[in-house]
């Protein structure tokens, strides 16, 4: 093991120290392939011959200038290959090698051969012989030893291994290795590391997907109940009908019905997507200006269908927020949702974002009947009444992960006003102020009761 280690390197260095005595024969060489490109006369390239150094059978020769005391080893064939050529060549004479350099002077081409002896091109091969047995018998002296301690290096790193892939196999993928072990298994653990982050980002990229998915499936479904609502009466109990009034009013019925029907699947899906995705994601930022400007996008679109004046105000700046971008993006579409779905087309409505005492604060104002109780409508959401969790309820789940509130109050529009507070990652939060937004959250948890009591009508508008 050791020689097939150390024959290769003996190689390696002899090769290198041939290469050393070839490019000091450059060196010699560009000297007087510098003074032929100034001049021919024999005294200047007799002086750049003598300025190159080396004895009477290593000096430069040059070849081709007219004369016939050109000396050198060289063959013919090898001078007139090179002028062929134009570049510099390296051939085997007796005793050693020639480096052929071409030189053009107008219609010639003069070579330029510098000898190089086998003395030295084999400098120091006895020194290096002894080097390399000293190397050998190193290697083979520490041998045991070496082989011993990669062999229990080896067996450990195998078995966190071996301990690793079981775990992710058993669906653990927050298990990890530790790299250790000879190189190989080192990489290979590093490797398994990498692995299973891309599997855990994988599963998790996934249910994002899906929840956003879901999430993008529930916005046209809105548009879709809208439309379906908007249709003629589907009751058949009342009055007489011929046979296709009746077939068209069942169809209606059946569209409704087929509609609510997937709202709730999609609810569901909704759900319990969004939950896993928080808890393997953990926590996230999001820009909230973004968020608000992609929404309306959509929201902007379906208003324009419905007559609906709308304005959005303060999302020209990036805001930050510590949610993830789905949940927020949710969150916007269900209080939105509800403008559309509880009050009638025509009606205006406004959503404005700014920053205050350490929050972020999403606005949505409407300017239809309003909220008639406001505390049973931010209840909803852990109610039994049949209520899919995903109204109010949402943005309450939302800003309540990222440490913030939501409250119901009246809108200077004149309708309903649902303000999120969310902690601005960015600032410190101030002491609580009873005229900030902070102190409207404060006077919530105080006397929303009889806050609701003052200011709302007595009528039972829809809830929400």
């Amino acid at each position: 093991m050791a020689l097939a280690f150390l024959v290769p390197l003996a190689v390696s260095l002899g090769d290198r120290v041939r290469s050393e005595a070839i490019a000091d024969a450059a060196r010699r060489s560009a000297l007087v392939t510098g003074a032929l490109a100034v001049s021919t006369d024999p005294a200047v390239i007799e002086r750049a011959v003598s300025a190159s150094g080396g004895d009477a059978a290593t000096r430069p020769v040059v070849h081709g200038l007219g004369d016939d005391s050109d000396a050198g080893r060289a063959t013919p064939a090898d001078l007139d290959r090179a002028r062929e050529q134009r570049r510099s060549l390296v051939v085997d004479v007796p005793g050693g090698a020639a480096r052929l350099e071409p030189v053009v002077l107008g219609e010639r081409i003069a070579v330029v051969e510098v000898f190089v002896p086998d003395a030295a091109m084999s400098r120091g091969s006895g020194t290096r012989l002894l080097l390399l047995g000293a190397v050998a018998l190193a290697l083979v002296g520490s041998a045991v030893v070496v082989v011993d301690r990669v062999a229990t290096r080896t067996v450990y790193a195998t078995r966190g291994l071996i301990d690793g892939a079981l775990a992710i196999g058993d669906g653990d993928l927050a298990a990890r290795v530790e790299p250790t072990g000879p190189r190989e298994l080192a990489e290979a653990g590093h490797a398994f590391n990498q692995m299973a982050e891309r599997l855990d980002a994988a599963r998790t990229d996934e249910r994002e997907l899906v929840a956003d998915l879901s999430h993008r499936l529930r916005t046209p479904l809105t548009v879709l109940r809208l439309d379906a609502e908007a249709l003629e009466s589907d009751d058949t109990s009342v009055g007489t009908f011929s046979q296709a009034e009746l077939d068209h009013r069942r169809g209606i019925r059946r569209i409704r019905q087929a509609i609510v029907t997937l709202e709730g699947e999609i609810d569901v899906l909704i759900k319990t997507t969004r939950k896993a995705v928080t808890h393997d994601a953990g926590p996230a930022m999001c820009d909230v200006s973004e968020v608000v400007r992609d929404r309306m996008v959509f929201w902007s679109a379906l208003a324009g269908d419905q007559n609906r004046p709308h304005r959005v105000s303060g999302a020209q700046l990036r805001i930050p927020a510590p949610v993830p971008r789905a949940e927020l993006a949710a969150a916007l579409d269900a209080v939105i949702g509800n403008v559309f779905r509880y009050t009638p087309q025509g009606t205006a409505f406004e959503v404005a974002v700014s920053r205050r005492d350490g929050y972020v604060a999403i606005r949505i104002d409407d300017a239809g009947p309003g909220i008639s109780d406001p505390d049973r409508a931010l209840r909803r959401g852990t109610s039994d009444r049949g209520s899919t969790g995903l109204g109010l309820d949402i943005a309450k789940r939302v800003a309540m992960q990222a440490n913030g509130s939501v409250s119901i109050d009246r809108a200077q529009l004149g309708g309903a006003s649902v303000v999120m507070l969310l902690a601005d990652p960015e600032a410190t939060p101030r002491q609580v102020n009873r005229f900030g937004l902070v102190g409207r959250m404060a006077r919530e948890a105080r006397d929303q009761k009889s806050s609701a009591r003052r200011r709302w009508p007595r009528q039972r508008p829809p809830d929400r």
